[in-house]
């Protein structure tokens, strides 16, 4: 793989949704991402396991028996072989597989270790179940998603899935990886989704301590409350995104929509003219349709763009010009990001099926044609 990361060796402990997200990341970057699939060919989780599975694509695959003395000792392995390791398991785990932090840096001092969880490897939530939706809700992000009068709504689970944990445990494993590079020792990741997910809610925090942010719902200048930052419904019955923050934006979006002459929206920041501000920008948005409002306000400093659904992004004319999403076997998917002037990235590898590197993998580790065979033949390997 070409990137960054070339030449750093990952083991990812497949799991699903964040853990294969921060695999995906460091592979997109040029890592050589190694993932322990099950011998039994699943991933765990309920997808059926494909190519088309775009947070596993640009990996190898090993499957392996890791219920087995044998396997667990071809885990340590390969772990030995690495740069760095990432599991998403429960506490305790990788513990009881003889897998766990203790006995891969015995083998590899060196190693950086990056754990993930919903609610971290301590704390009293630490042994229990959850999703998403309780990470955020815990992490005081979820309860500030919505809009006024309404309850609060989760954002899929970008916030703290992928934000929060995967994109998180990422950029410690990078950072961690430099530390070894510049001669630290190997060290444990403890990537909780809700510490992640409480970072990314920094700002709201920092507006919360000087008086600008209240708690209540769908009030505020970024969670809808404002009638310049919002989305709006057009003739058409799609949508349209308002961002006129700055007085210049602002100005802008009055002159391109007429109502430079209406006194009302003089007021921009009082707060108790927002909700009639936002009936009358309701009104005027339905009176137009989405490719009109396109052809007004695109290329401009209104701070708009029009809602796109993900088939919608792909085709539109900016996403085309840089290559925002490409195809890998056919399949439509966003591209790697960001962007790098010397160490380009390339176009990833669709996703491996479950062992499909298992004999090179184990041949490279010194594992000879007959002691795989054997290894297979004794359901350790598939």
């Amino acid at each position: 793989m070409s990137g960054p990361l070339s030449g750093i060796r990952i083991v990812e402990f497949a799991g699903i949704g964040p853990g294969p997200f921060c695999g995906m990341m460091l592979a997109d970057h040029g890592a050589e991402v190694i993932r322990i699939d099950r011998a039994s060919g699943s991933r765990g989780g309920s997808q059926p396991v494909t190519s088309k599975d775009v947070l596993a694509r640009g990996r190898k695959s090993v499957a392996i028996n890791l219920k087995t003395a044998e396997g667990v000792a071809l885990a340590r392995k390969l772990a030995a072989s690495a740069d760095g390791v990432i599991e998403g398991f429960r506490p305790g785990v990788m513990e009881r597989l003889g897998l766990g932090p203790e006995e891969l840096l015995k083998d590899n001092p060196k190693l950086v270790y990056g754990r993930m969880t919903g609610w971290g490897q301590t704390g009293p939530y630490a042994p229990y179940a959850g999703h998403d939706i309780n990470y955020i809700a815990l992490a005081g992000a979820l309860a500030h998603f919505g809009r006024a009068g309404g309850k609060p709504t989760p954002p899929i689970n970008m916030v703290g899935d992928f934000g929060g944990g995967g994109m998180m445990l990422a950029f410690g494993m990078v950072n961690a990886l430099l530390n070894v590079a510049r001669g630290g020792e190997g060290q444990v990741i403890d990537c909780a989704m809700t510490d992640g997910t409480a970072v990314l809610m920094s700002m709201m925090h920092g507006m919360k301590n000087v008086g600008v942010w209240s708690e209540e719902l769908g009030v505020n200048l970024l969670d809808t409350g404002a009638h310049f930052y919002d989305t709006y419904e057009t003739a058409d019955g799609k949508f349209v995104s308002i961002g006129s923050i700055e007085p210049q934006f602002y100005a802008e979006l009055r002159r391109l929509a007429g109502l430079e002459e209406d006194n009302a929206f003089d007021a921009q920041h009082d707060r108790s003219q927002w909700g009639a501000l936002k009936d009358k920008l309701t009104a005027l948005f339905k009176s137009k349709t989405r490719a009109e409002w396109d052809a007004l306000m695109e290329h401009t400093d209104v701070c708009y763009a029009p809602v796109l659904t993900m088939s919608e992004a792909a085709a539109h004319p900016h996403n085309v010009a840089r290559g925002t999403f490409i195809e890998v076997a056919g399949d439509l998917q966003p591209a790697p990001a960001p962007r790098y002037s010397a160490t380009q990235t390339a176009v990833p590898a669709a996703a491996p099926m479950p062992g499909n590197d298992t004999d090179a993998i184990l041949a490279a580790l010194g594992l000879s044609d007959d002691d795989r065979t054997a290894l297979r033949d004794a359901g350790t390997i598939a």
